[in-house]
């Protein structure tokens, strides 16, 4: 029995409001985070994800005032990251009506933290995201592309081979990741289907796409040859040019099993 594919919406927050830039950065003011969380929930996406953008290049706290307001208005799966590091603010992102948190800096830093998170909450609420940027400079004339992994919001190259970070975080505790192209983020050229197809060819937990979506193709492409669990979006879903019932219905008639 095959899960069904899923297509999750995307808050970039910062100082509150929801934000969107291209390849991380010129960030444009979208709106209210908790109106929109409760548009997305209404307009069928499966799950929401809220992404604290600023908040490991600030070091400070989850903003967990506003994750609760956000949680209050949601009947789906609900996923915080940004600037989480300890288990004391996991338990309290949980306490606020957060299903999962994401992680990535304070994971690279310190990879057994994944472990002692899945151990304390369950695999299921750990969520691994991989900030992922080609590097053509490591590229020879025999090999595939080289990705590597980015921290502080895409701020710090880690130098991290992204393939072998993801079988890393699987063998410590990771219950899903979070995959998003760098180079496409914002750019609305479509999924990275070469990057989400080799992460995800590895691994065997989900791996959800990020970056780029664009039309519904692209959706379909990077579910079938990307071979993704589920997609995630931002821009699409933020200016209403492909509405999620809108995708859904065209991944349906495409043979991509989704819940419509």
């Amino acid at each position: 029995m095959t899960l069904a594919k899923r297509l999750i919406a995307c808050l970039d927050v910062t100082k509150g409001r929801v934000v969107k830039g291209v390849n991380f950065e010129n960030l444009t003011d979208i709106g209210n985070p908790v109106k929109l969380a409760k548009q997305y929930c209404d307009d069928g996406t499966d799950e929401l994800v809220f992404l604290d953008i600023c908040a490991s290049g600030e070091r400070r706290q989850p903003l967990y005032e506003l994750i609760r307001d956000v949680a209050s208005e949601l009947t789906i799966p609900f996923t915080v990251g940004g600037g989480i590091r300890t288990v004391e603010e996991v338990r309290d992102i949980l306490s606020k009506g957060a299903d999962k948190v994401s992680i990535n800096t304070a994971a690279v830093e310190s990879p057994h933290l994944i472990e002692k998170l899945s151990q304390r909450f369950g695999n299921q609420c750990i969520v691994i995201a991989i900030d992922a940027k080609r590097n053509e400079h490591n590229r020879s004339m025999a090999s595939n592309p080289i990705y590597e992994v980015y921290t502080y919001g895409g701020k710090k190259n880690t130098g991290i081979d992204v393939i072998d970070w993801a079988h890393i975080v699987e063998s410590l505790g990771a219950g899903e990741i979070l995959l998003t192209s760098m180079d496409r983020d914002g750019t609305r050229e479509g999924y990275d289907v070469e990057l989400t197809r080799a992460v995800s060819e590895v691994v065997g937990i989900p791996v959800i796409a990020s970056g780029g979506a664009a039309g519904p193709r692209s959706f379909l492409d990077v579910l079938t040859i990307g071979k993704a669990d589920a997609a995630l979006a931002a821009s699409s879903f933020h200016y209403n040019q492909y509405p999620i019932s809108y995708v859904k219905r065209y991944l349906s008639e495409n043979g991509v099993d989704v819940r419509v």
